[in-house]
Formats: C-alpha cells, sequence, structure tokens
C-alpha cells in the first residue's frame, strides 16, 4: 500500500479516488455517519462558561484517515446531511455543511496514506479550527439574528477553538494510538501507519553493506 509524503501528486489523487470507489470504504464510511449521529447524542464535555467539546470529530477524522480527501468531501456531506434531519437544531445552514466537508478533507490531506504522527494530528485539527472559527461565524452571521457584528463572533469562536485545540489533540491522539494497529491489519492503512508516532523522524542515510567501500572524503 503507498504513503505519500505530500498530498501534492497525482499519484496521491488517483489512489484517494480509487479508494472512494471501493466497496468496503464504502461501508466504512457509512459507519463513520452512524458513529457520528450517535456521538452526536452524547452529551457535550463543559471545559469553560460556553465552551464544549462535542465527540462526531472524532469519527469525522478517522473516516479522514483511511478513506482520504475524495471521500472526504462525500462523507462529509451526507454526515451532516443526516444528522441534521435526525436532530435538526435551527435552520439547515450551508455554510455548516462546507464547514463539514472542508473540515473532513482536511483531515484527509493531513492523515491519508502518511506517516501518522501527533504532530500531523495537531496541525489537521489546528486548520479545522480555524476554518470553524471563519466559516460558522460567517454562517451564523448571515443565517441568524445574533445582533452581533462577523468580527464579535470570529472572535469568541477564536477563543473558543483556541481552548479546545490541545483537547481535541490528544482525544485524537488517543483514539488512533488504540486503532491504528487495528485498521492495518484489517488492511486499510499502510505499514508506515500502523502505529502512532510522536513526530517524523529524520530518514538515516543508507549504510553501506559489508565490503562496500565507503566514499572518500577529501582531506
Amino acid at each position: 500500500m503507498e504513503i505519500f509524503k505530500t498530498p501534492f501528486s497525482r499519484a496521491y489523487w488517483r489512489c484517494a479516488a480509487r479508494d472512494a470507489k471501493k466497496l468496503r470504504m464504502l461501508v466504512f464510511s457509512a459507519l463513520m455517519v452512524a458513529a457520528c449521529v450517535a456521538l452526536g447524542r452524547l452529551p457535550s464535555i463543559y471545559v469553560a462558561t460556553g465552551t464544549k467539546i462535542s465527540w462526531g470529530f472524532l469519527a469525522r477524522a478517522l473516516c479522514a484517515l483511511v478513506g482520504g480527501p475524495v471521500n472526504a468531501l462525500l462523507f462529509g456531506f451526507v454526515e451532516d446531511t443526516v444528522g441534521y434531519f435526525i436532530n435538526p437544531d435551527g435552520g439547515y445552514n450551508p455554510f455548516y455543511i462546507l464547514t463539514t466537508m472542508l473540515g473532513v478533507f482536511t483531515y484527509a490531506l493531513f492523515l491519508y496514506r502518511s506517516e501518522v504522527t501527533v504532530a500531523r494530528i495537531f496541525l489537521a485539527k489546528l486548520f479545522t479550527n480555524v476554518q470553524n472559527v471563519f466559516l460558522q461565524s460567517l454562517g451564523t452571521y448571515l443565517w441568524y439574528s445574533a445582533g452581533k457584528g462577523y468580527w464579535v463572533l470570529v472572535g469568541e469562536r477564536a477563543v473558543k477553538n483556541a481552548v479546545m485545540l490541545p483537547i481535541q489533540t490528544v482525544m485524537l491522539a488517543a483514539l488512533f494510538a488504540a486503532l491504528l494497529p487495528t485498521l492495518h491489519r484489517m488492511g486499510f492503512l499502510p505499514d508506515q501507519s500502523a502505529r502512532l508516532k510522536l513526530w517524523k523522524r529524520p530518514e538515516r542515510e543508507k549504510t553501506p553493506d559489508k565490503g562496500e567501500a565507503l566514499p572518500r572524503e577529501d582531506p
């Protein structure tokens, strides 16, 4: 199973498109949609006044890790739509759907077919939180009569997401540490993703085989 250093290659996107069509990937994505709906019914954790941590992001990140960025867009649309109609809360806001799709897509860009590290998890969560701050604030500003300016909403969400960032990173790291070996044995992940790493260590220079002459160095 191929692994890529960055998503900036044709081979990466061909692989992502191929995986998105697989039946087992569609079944896994459907299970993650169900998991998001179920996790959405769990009580949230309040960490500060007006700041709470929900659970759905765990299933979204897991689906992005396995399914890739092409599958992530479809998953994000279906998951947010199904979640809304099962548990409607306010109006049907397309900005929230866009935020969900981009969030899962961003998770995939950092985690799919890569060496999964805590550093990558942190960066993926950081970028998704930044998207949440600006897009969800815009959706709230345009769709609801909040009585607040856009940048006031951005400031409030920025504080909340900054508080949640380290907690959500730890939650994702714990989930991945527990599930990566199992997902690898099931054939969903490459060998390099079989376990969680703190960060990617630099590759060592190739050691010459026994009897192979070392290159001469200038004095």
